[in-house]
């Protein structure tokens, strides 16, 4: 069954597309309240799984267990390597991952298999100027 448009899911959609990386959805309820919305926290919740489960977001979570979000700019099944400093996100490929997860699932007799593969690291930017912490998105 397929979800109907509605203004606060397009609201909420209109808000990620303008958002410059991942975020949470407590930032971007915040986001769309100081816009005058009216959109409650549940239905960005809502709005960002919904947007997920359909491939119109990416969805991953942080290394503290946060669920974040954004706008998803490549279409199909990928991977990231994300700063955990500065949350910068790169789209990579990773052939290696496929065939290791297919393999490892057939071999204890699964099918079907899926998964979620994201890389979190220091990029280049936050290495050099000894950056460590992470941002808030």
């Amino acid at each position: 069954m397929a979800k109907r448009n509605t203004w606060q899911r397009d609201s909420v959609r209109d808000a990620l597309d303008d958002s410059a990386g991942f975020v949470s959805a407590q930032s971007l309820h915040a986001r769309l309240r100081d816009d005058g919305t009216g959109i409650g926290l549940a239905t960005v919740y809502r709005a960002l799984a919904d947007l997920a489960a359909t491939g119109d977001a990416d969805s991953l979570q942080s290394p503290e267990g946060e669920s974040l979000y954004r706008a998803c700019r490549t279409p199909g099944h990928h991977h990231h390597l994300i700063c955990r400093s500065c949350l910068l996100t790169v789209e990579i490929e990773a052939d290696e991952v496929e065939v290791w997860a297919q393999r490892t699932a057939s071999s204890h007799g699964f099918t079907e298999a899926a998964h979620i593969v994201d890389v979190f690291g220091l990029c280049a930017a936050c290495t050099a100027a000894g950056t460590a912490e992470r941002v808030t998105p």
